[in-house]
């Protein structure tokens, strides 16, 4: 072999081994996973720049704040929804 096809060997073969590495990753491997939280104790509620902000207490204590697009909130939470919810807490208080 003449040393540039050696030297075009070893690149491919770098190329290869860093895919190969790349593949083994365990950030790659795993399965994203869904992030469920609680807010509890809202303390801050404040809406600047289409973004609604709930501040509060997490599930263990700490403060953690959620950030909604404040358009498509709106698209969501609609007065449909907000009399749903309102049903929902007085059937969760009347079991209590």
């Amino acid at each position: 072999m003449t040393p540039i096809e050696l030297e075009e060997e070893y690149r491919n073969m770098n190329k290869k081994e860093l895919q190969e590495q790349l593949m083994k990753m365990p950030e790659l491997e795993q399965e994203e996973e869904m992030i469920h939280k609680s807010l509890h104790d809202i303390n801050t509620f404040q809406c600047v720049d289409n973004e609604i902000y709930l501040r509060g207490k997490d599930e263990m204590g700490k403060d953690f704040t959620v950030v909604f697009d404040a358009f498509n909130f709106l698209e969501w939470i609609d007065k449909e929804h907000i009399e749903y919810i309102k049903q929902k807490v007085i059937e969760y208080i009347e079991l209590k």
